[in-house]
C-alpha cells in the first residue's frame, strides 16, 4: 500500500545529516522532520535553528527527538557514524560504523517497521547490506544512496567538458561508493547521442583520442570528492542534494532510475551484497534493479570492481 509520505526523521545531524534537514526545512516536501543524534544538544540546536525559518519556508515542524520519536515516519535517513582518522584504514572504519548501525537499527525497526530507509552513512554499501541484516526489513525498503553521488559528479564533468547542461547529460557509475567502482561510457549520453560520438562530431575530438578524454574526465570525477575534503574539510551539499533527488522520487513516487545501492541476486553478475547499480524507485521503495547492456571490455572491468567489493565484504565478515 501506498503511504503519503510526509514525515522524514534523519538520524545524525552532523554536517551531511543537518545539510539535509535544511534542505527539506525549505523544500516543501514534508509536513514533519524528527532530528536524532547522541548529541542531544547538537540534534536540538539544529532542530531550533530550523524551526526558526518558519516565516520564510512552506509549513514544516522540526523537532529533536529521541529514537522513540521516529515511530510512524515515511522516511527514515540514516547519516550518523564516525569519520575516518588519519591512522585508520578503510575496513576498521567500517567495522565501527557497522557495530554502530547494527546496535542502533535494530531497534529502529522496531519502532517504525513500516518506514522506508535511506542508507546515507559510509561505507554506504556495506552499511545497506547491514541493515538489511540486522533489521530484517524486506530489502525493497532499505535504499543506500550507494553511486548516486559519483554519477552527479561524472554528469556535472561531462557537462563541463562538452559545454552542455547538466541536465542534458546521462550517465552512471556502477559498483562501490568507494575504490571499487566503474562508468560504462557506452551508457553516458549528452542531448541523446552516445558520448564518444558526440565529443567527435559535436566537439570534433579526434576519435583515436576520445577514450583518453573520456579516462581523464573519470579522474576528474574520482579525484572531486578529495578535493572538496581537502578545501573545507568535509563533502556535504553534493550528497544532501543527491539525497533529496532520492526522497523525491520516493515521496512524489516518480519511478526514477537512479543508480542506488541494492542488494542484487544475480544482477550484473554479483550477488549476496549491495552495490550501486541503477534501480527503478518509487513510494515502496526500489521496484526493481534495472539490467543495462555492457560491453564486453565494461562487463569485464565491472567483474574486477564486484570481486573487489566481494573481497571487503568478506574482510569486514559481514555476511556470516
Amino acid at each position: 500500500m501506498k503511504r503519503r509520505g510526509r514525515k522524514i526523521s534523519i538520524l545524525g545531524t552532523g554536517n551531511v545529516g543537518a545539510t539535509i534537514a535544511y534542505s527539506l526545512t525549505i523544500s516543501g516536501l514534508c509536513s514533519e522532520i524528527v532530528l536524532v543524534d547522541v548529541n542531544k544538544t547538537k540534534a536540538e540546536g539544529e532542530a531550533l535553528d530550523l524551526a526558526q525559518c518558519a516565516a520564510c519556508v512552506p509549513s514544516v515542524k522540526v523537532r529533536c527527538g529521541d529514537y522513540a520519536d521516529v515511530a510512524g515516519s515515511d522516511v527514515i535517513v540514516v547519516t550518523f557514524g564516525i569519520g575516518r582518522k588519519p591512522d585508520q584504514s578503510r575496513i576498521d572504519l567500517a567495522k565501527v560504523n557497522i557495530g554502530i548501525l547494527s546496535s542502533v537499527m535494530p531497534e529502529v525497526a522496531k519502532i517504525a517497521p513500516e518506514a522506508l530507509y535511506v542508507i546515507v552513512s559510509n561505507p554506504v554499501d556495506a552499511l545497506t547490506y547491514a541493515t538489511i541484516k540486522c533489521t530484517g526489513l524486506p530489502e525493497n525498503r532499505v535504499i543506500g544512496t550507494g553511486t548516486l553521488l559519483d554519477s552527479n559528479r561524472l554528469i556535472k564533468y561531462v557537462a563541463d567538458y562538452c559545454g552542455a547542461d547538466a541536465h542534458n547529460v546521462n550517465a552512471y557509475v556502477f559498483g562501490e561508493h568507494g575504490d571499487a567502482c566503474m562508468s560504462p561510457w557506452s551508457l553516458c549520453t549528452v542531448a541523446g547521442l552516445p558520448m564518444p560520438i558526440y565529443a567527435e562530431q559535436v566537439l570534433g575530438i579526434a576519435k583515436e583520442n576520445v577514450q583518453a578524454e573520456c579516462e581523464k574526465i573519470y579522474e576528474d570525477t574520482l579525484k572531486s570528492g578529495s578535493m572538496v575534503i581537502k578545501c573545507k574539510g568535509a563533502t556535504y551539499y553534493a550528497i544532501a542534494a543527491s539525497v533529496m533527488h532520492l526522497l523525491k522520487a520516493i515521496l512524489y513516487d516518480t519511478h526514477t532510475i537512479m543508480p542506488l545501492s541494492a542488494k542484487v541476486h544475480g544482477e550484473y553478475g554479483a550477488n549476496d551484497l549491495c552495490m550501486g547499480v541503477p534501480c527503478i524507485v518509487g513510494v515502496n521503495g526500489i521496484e526493481k534493479i534495472v539490467e543495462l547492456p555492457l560491453t564486453a571490455a565494461e562487463k569485464t572491468l565491472l567483474d574486477e570492481k564486484i570481486a573487489a567489493l566481494t573481497a571487503t565484504y568478506d574482510a569486514l565478515g559481514i555476511r556470516k
